[in-house]
């Protein structure tokens, strides 16, 4: 077996556990959708075209508000700021690719595979690039047609899941196991916890655009953290 096989099924298998909460996240996601008045080849479209889970379920949400579609916008695009900064961490791995499979790449960049596959690159950081990029899309392998089809499942029979099941726990357990192995220093730390207390301070403000400020806040409380630390260090 080479090493591009062995890491692609390597991939494959680290991404089972996350199956665990993207099929309730799926499902819920083309429930709520529907309920907001989409259909279903609108739903299909925007869950297949974007492969967003949380800027979807904000898109959704501000429709159903009644929001302008320049606040939409915006407030998704703000929610996937996240992944410039994944981009620019997976361009040291994978900026050697043909643009073909950069392209790939991108498109499957979602929490999922960034938060596997940078452990795994750190880990072994001899690799070489057609490995990596291996190992990425084997995340991928079982996380991506679980969303479509459990989208889809939630869409045609969304109405008949009985409430008890209460899918709508998978968003937060889903980031909470994406980010809690992250906070490993204190800027992270300081990040996440700004983030949390601004994000419910600003709770009151229309359209979830508290949420763009407690990211932008959190950042800046993140980036000050490192800085003093490192003039600590030099003093």
């Amino acid at each position: 077996m080479t090493q591009v096989t062995r890491w692609f099924w390597r991939g494959a298998r680290d991404g089972l556990p996350f199956t665990l909460v993207v099929t309730p996240f799926a499902l819920l996601f083309g429930v709520v959708a529907t309920e907001t008045g989409l259909t279903l080849l609108e739903t299909m479209a925007m869950t297949v075209l974007v492969i967003a889970g949380a800027a979807q379920f904000t898109a959704v949400a501000l429709l159903e508000d009644g929001a302008p579609i320049a606040i939409i916008v915006a407030t998704a695009l703000a929610v996937n700021l996240r992944m410039m900064l994944y981009s620019a961490s997976m361009s040291t791995h994978l900026g050697g690719l043909p643009t073909w499979k950069k392209a790939l790449a991108a498109y499957f960049l979602v929490d999922q595979s960034y938060a596997a596959a940078v452990l795994k690159y750190e880990a072994e950081p001899g690799a070489s690039v057609a490995a990596k990029f291996a190992y990425f899309m084997g995340v991928m392998l079982p996380i991506a047609p679980l969303w479509y089809g459990f989208t889809l499942v939630g869409v045609l029979v969304g109405s008949a899941i009985p409430p008890e099941y209460a899918l709508d726990f998978a968003v937060p357990i889903t980031f909470i196991a994406l980010v809690a192995p992250a906070l490993r220093s204190l800027p992270h730390l300081v990040a996440a916890i700004v983030s949390v207390i601004v994000a419910l301070a600003l709770v009151w403000v229309p359209y979830s655009l508290g949420l763009m400020v407690a990211a932008a806040v959190a950042m800046c409380a993140g980036a000050a953290t490192e800085i003093a630390l490192e003039r600590r260090a030099q003093a």
